[in-house]
């Protein structure tokens, strides 16, 4: 496996683009099983979980082409021939369960294995399963697989979810725009995504309202057309990249950037001695002076503080002047990178959903091992501000969230390679 070798001790300076949300586009591929008419996504990332989907759309019958070097993305589900996702594909990435909602909207029956993905937790499937047994669906969980099918086609109903959930809130939407009459999504998720989502379905002839907001509105329709739409940028590559600076020292501009995007993680490092200057090219990001502040940080659903972003700023606050306390609230096993970051001689204490880190005056560079996606650019973070040489193992799960980050980093001044593994 590859490996990623910083040394670290470096400001970085200059402009980084930040590409199109890989959470976003992993939700407007499966879109395309909604239609027999094209689907095109303009900026999209080129990631591995990117080519998982199109493996999975692929095995259904769906055409997909990259073009421009991947960020067009041409989808087509004109001709679809399989109704079953296969284990061997969706083991390898959670959102595979979003084939589930649009296949039985159309088609009216599916079968797909439960997912695969970071090992952060349990993440069950089980909201996904009442959203769309609210529309009518019959399902039947066998053999690992989740056989669903509505002979008469979905129909519209009320969809209350117990918890806010940012993938059932994906699937019972596009599910929802070909059932009949309308349905009402409560407690919805409100990520930028969602609205993406929402964005690119009404695009296609959804009648949708409420995106955003607790409740979404759905009237379904008989069908959905082609349309072309382009990824939102990924809100999560971006708060990564702005804690660059942040832990290095420079000054450095991502390209694309909007404070709406992450204006409670912009909030966090305000109060961390972080200035953050939206400008006509983005999110301009530098430390006001010296040191940064030690600051309290609760995982929250949209509009709060990302769990996607919680790792990041942990190795942040590994160098904060005083004592922050990491409160993790959506996911349990959110902390695998804390004792990796130990290794660099950071002091945090974990007891189960909270983490308590007080800062050092600086890292030093050790062997470290890449546990999840998050956890692996954390501790590519944590050695850009190193002493020494990082070594960060087992990066394959970067490569599902971040496309070039050695280049993207390099060309800010970072020293950092890519080591083939054997």
């Amino acid at each position: 496996m590859d490996s990623i070798l910083i040394k670290g001790g470096r400001e970085l300076h200059g402009d980084i683009p930040i590409a199109g949300a890989k959470n976003a586009c992993l939700t407007l591929m499966p879109a395309t099983l909604l239609s027999d008419e094209p689907l095109t996504l303009t900026n999209a990332p080129r990631l591995s979980d990117i080519a998982t989907m199109t493996t999975l759309l692929r095995s259904l019958g769906a055409e997909v082409q990259g073009l421009q070097d991947g960020q067009v993305l041409a989808l087509s589900s004109h001709n679809l021939v399989n109704h079953v996702a296969e284990y061997d594909i969706v083991r390898k990435m959670r959102a595979s369960i979003l084939v589930l909602g649009p296949m039985l909207a159309r088609e009216r029956h599916a079968v797909v294995s439960l997912p695969g993905g970071c090992a952060i937790g349990a993440r069950p499937v089980d909201l996904h399963l009442q959203a769309l047994e609210a529309l009518g669906a019959e399902l039947e969980l066998r053999d690992g697989y989740v056989h669903a099918k509505a002979p008469g086609g979905l129909k519209g109903g009320i969809v209350e979810f117990p918890l806010v959930s940012v993938g059932a809130t994906e699937n019972a939407l596009m599910a929802a725009t070909l059932a009949k009459g309308t349905t009402e999504l409560r407690n919805a998720a409100r990520e930028p995504e969602i609205v993406d989502l929402a964005q690119c379905l009404r695009r296609m002839g959804a009648q949708i309202e409420g995106e955003g907001t607790e409740t979404i509105t759905i009237q379904g329709v008989d069908r959905l057309g082609g349309a072309t739409h382009r990824v939102v940028t990924d809100r999560i590559e971006l708060g990564t990249y702005m804690l660059a600076p942040a832990i290095t020292g420079g000054e450095v501009t991502c390209l694309g950037g909007r404070i709406d995007l992450v204006g409670a993680f912009c909030e966090k490092l305000d109060a961390a001695g972080i200035s953050v200057e939206e400008t006509e090219k983005g999110l301009k990001v530098a430390r006001r002076n010296g040191r940064v502040s030690a600051v309290d940080v609760t995982t929250e659903p949209f509009p709060g503080f990302p769990t996607d972003l919680q790792a990041q700023m942990m190795a942040l606050l590994c160098t904060a002047e005083g004592r922050s306390v990491l409160e993790e609230k959506i996911f349990e096993n959110r902390f695998m990178h804390a004792p990796e970051l130990m290794r660099m001689g950071a002091k945090i204490d974990v007891h189960g959903g909270t983490a308590t880190v007080t800062g050092v005056e600086r890292l030093k560079g050790a062997p470290v091992m890449a546990t999840d996606l998050r956890a692996s650019v954390s501790l590519i973070l944590a050695g850009l501000a190193a002493e020494g040489e990082t070594m960060v193992n087992r990066v394959y799960h970067l490569d599902r969230g971040y496309e070039r980050v050695e280049e993207k980093l390099g060309n800010l001044g970072a020293r950092i390679e890519r080591v083939a593994g054997i």
